[in-house]
């Protein structure tokens, strides 16, 4: 099961929006996945398969390692399903 990781600047409010709307989006897919929501700070030393939040945000994650989704709009349903059908 692949290990989901949801990051905003601190770790509240919009990644846990996010967070929900990534469950919601994968239980559409019918994929199940570990979901987490966290600061950037924290983000950056958890191990995940795949690391969500808003482009300017989460751009901070990329090391050339990590997989790295960017939303342009993080409430955007429509773009999180598109991004993610790449990696499920």
């Amino acid at each position: 099961m692949k290990k989901v990781l949801v990051v905003c600047g601190n770790g509240l409010g919009s990644s846990f929006m996010m967070e929900i709307m990534v469950k919601n989006v994968l239980a559409e897919m019918g994929i199940s996945a570990e979901i987490a929501h966290t600061d950037l700070t924290t983000g950056k030393s958890e191990k995940a398969d795949i690391y969500i939040g808003a482009a300017d945000i989460v751009a901070n994650l990329e090391d050339g390692k990590r997989t790295v989704i960017g939303l342009r709009n993080i409430l955007d349903k429509s773009e999180l399903k598109t991004k993610l059908q790449k990696y499920f």
